[in-house]
């Protein structure tokens, strides 16, 4: 799967080459991220799955040119196969600049993984881009604007339902597959 995503950002380069390259950031931008902690020229990748899956793996930089590209991708032994680039440019007419995000993985089980992602609202494509959207607000406004607890004036209905159940499994601690294996999850 293969997904990519561009913003435009009213910050200077320098500012956010730096912040992304921080990959303990990353968690505060990308949803479904956990944690990234990084030793010894690696990092270590956490991801909250579908169905409350904990995915797992270790990545090395690729290509750091500072203020202008970071490329990773994951170790040979990883639950997925990750690799991503973000480039920085200047915005055109002085707006800012541009970071453009491409991210490719292949999920466990294949096609039919990548078919149940899909199918249960989980599109890379508008993922990234949800993600990049909350980096520009947290680099503009230095906070992710949220509707979180703000009344919609609408009826509750079967679509909200499943809404609030996705948001509290979304914020339960994620799962590994020997636990849901072993019955203890």
């Amino acid at each position: 799967m293969e997904a990519r995503a561009v913003v435009t950002i009213q910050q200077p380069i320098e500012e956010l080459y730096r912040f992304w390259r921080d990959f303990s950031n990353l968690p505060r931008i990308i949803r479904h991220l956990a944690l990234v902690s990084t030793r010894d020229g690696r990092s270590h990748w956490v991801v909250r799955g579908p169905m409350g899956l904990r995915l797992e793996w270790d990545a090395e930089v690729t290509e750091d040119r500072p203020n202008e590209r970071i490329a990773w991708r994951s170790l040979q032994v990883s639950d997925v196969w990750h690799a991503g680039i973000v480039e920085f440019h200047p915005a055109p007419a002085d707006r800012g600049t541009e970071v453009r995000a491409t991210l490719e993985y292949r999920v466990p089980g294949g096609r039919l993984g990548s078919a149940l992602l899909k199918a249960v609202g989980e599109e890379p494509s508008q993922q990234l881009q949800g993600d990049l959207r909350r980096f520009k607000q947290i680099m503009e406004a230095g906070e992710v604007a949220t509707v979180e607890g703000q009344p919609s004036g609408r009826r509750a209905g079967p679509i909200s339902a499943l809404v609030r159940w996705r948001e509290r499994k979304e914020s339960e601690p994620p799962r590994t597959l020997t636990e849901i294996a072993e019955g203890r999850a």
